[in-house]
């Protein structure tokens, strides 16, 4: 069985797995809290992290994650953070040999059929894995629509 994982990497991302069978899984990305200069921070939980990938044969799955990169106006904190959450996924999936490729946001969003506006990911998500509709009801659920949506590019585009 192969199986197909989409990643939106962040601190409000997500990992979702699409296996064989087309049947979803969709997990926050774990976080932890830490102390830092003073101040209680957010950050992606590496162990946790890999504890997701570690059942995963290399030969039986893809993994798809959204290649981003720093905007233009972001602070540096927000961006060392996000590089240091990138980093981290990629180490993962490096020490686990998964096979990945990074698609621009671009090239996936356009595939998918999404369309503009705020909701867009989540009301295409919930289109494609009808079955998985409470996975993408609030509005702080489109890092799970997204990843899904990433994991549905690779399944059918990648």
């Amino acid at each position: 069985m192969t199986r197909i994982i989409g990643i939106d990497p962040g601190l409000s991302g997500a990992v979702a797995i699409i296996n064989g069978t087309d049947s979803l899984i969709v997990i926050d990305m774990p976080t932890m809290t830490v102390e830092r200069n003073g101040k209680a921070k957010r950050q992606v939980s590496a162990s946790e992290l890999a504890d997701i990938f570690s059942p995963y044969d290399s030969s039986k799955c893809h993994v798809y994650v959204e290649k981003v990169s720093a905007m233009a106006g972001q602070g540096v904190t927000s961006v060392f953070s996000f590089g240091r959450s990138f980093g981290m996924i990629e180490g993962i999936l490096a020490a686990y040999k998964l096979p990945v490729t990074y698609v621009a946001p671009a090239t996936w969003v356009k595939a998918v059929g999404r369309g503009q506006g705020k909701d867009a990911s989540r009301a295409r998500a919930m289109e494609l894995f009808p079955s998985n509709q409470a996975d993408f009801k609030r509005v702080k659920d489109d890092g799970r629509s997204d990843a899904a949506l990433i994991a549905y590019w690779g399944k059918h585009h990648g």
